[in-house]
């Protein structure tokens, strides 16, 4: 089923950003910019993780979750053990969450109109993995550029 394949892809990025963030030789590095670069590693990380525990968590998952989606991007110097922590939370929500959905959830249509169509879950849901990749690369390209 597609689900345990969305599973391992989000759980092999995630685990792939968690890297990333250990890599920086400065934690504070996690938190620079460049000219041209308007998001920090750090920020980068704190919105795939409020992206995922949004979209997949509280809207797929019922969990508790509020978005502070301006926090992702403005808050700073957030510790490197509570970004790896945070993302081994989200990592336990995408699984839990994912686990439970039936074949016939991911051909229902997404539950929050996110774009000006709609879709499926299952078209999110891929969308959703693309756009952790995207950042991840991202950082990856920060950490190497901005971390000397």
């Amino acid at each position: 089923m597609l689900t345990n394949s969305l599973i391992k892809l989000f759980k092999r990025d995630l685990m792939t950003l968690k890297a990333e963030v250990n890599h920086y030789d400065s934690e504070a590095n996690l938190w620079k910019t460049a000219e041209g670069i308007a998001n920090s590693s750090g920020n980068l990380c704190l919105h795939i993780i409020g992206n995922l525990n949004h979209f997949i968590g509280a809207t797929l998952g019922n969990t508790d979750y509020q978005r502070q989606r301006d926090l992702e991007f403005s808050q700073k110097n957030v510790p490197r053990t509570e970004l790896l922590k945070q993302v081994d939370d989200t990592i336990v929500i995408v699984e839990q969450t994912l686990s439970n959905l039936t074949e016939a959830d991911l051909q229902k249509e997404y539950k929050r109109n996110v774009f000006e169509y709609t879709m499926t879950t299952e078209y999110f849901l891929i969308h959703l993995v693309m756009h952790l990749t995207y950042h991840l690369g991202q950082i990856n390209y920060h950490r190497r550029l901005l971390d000397t």
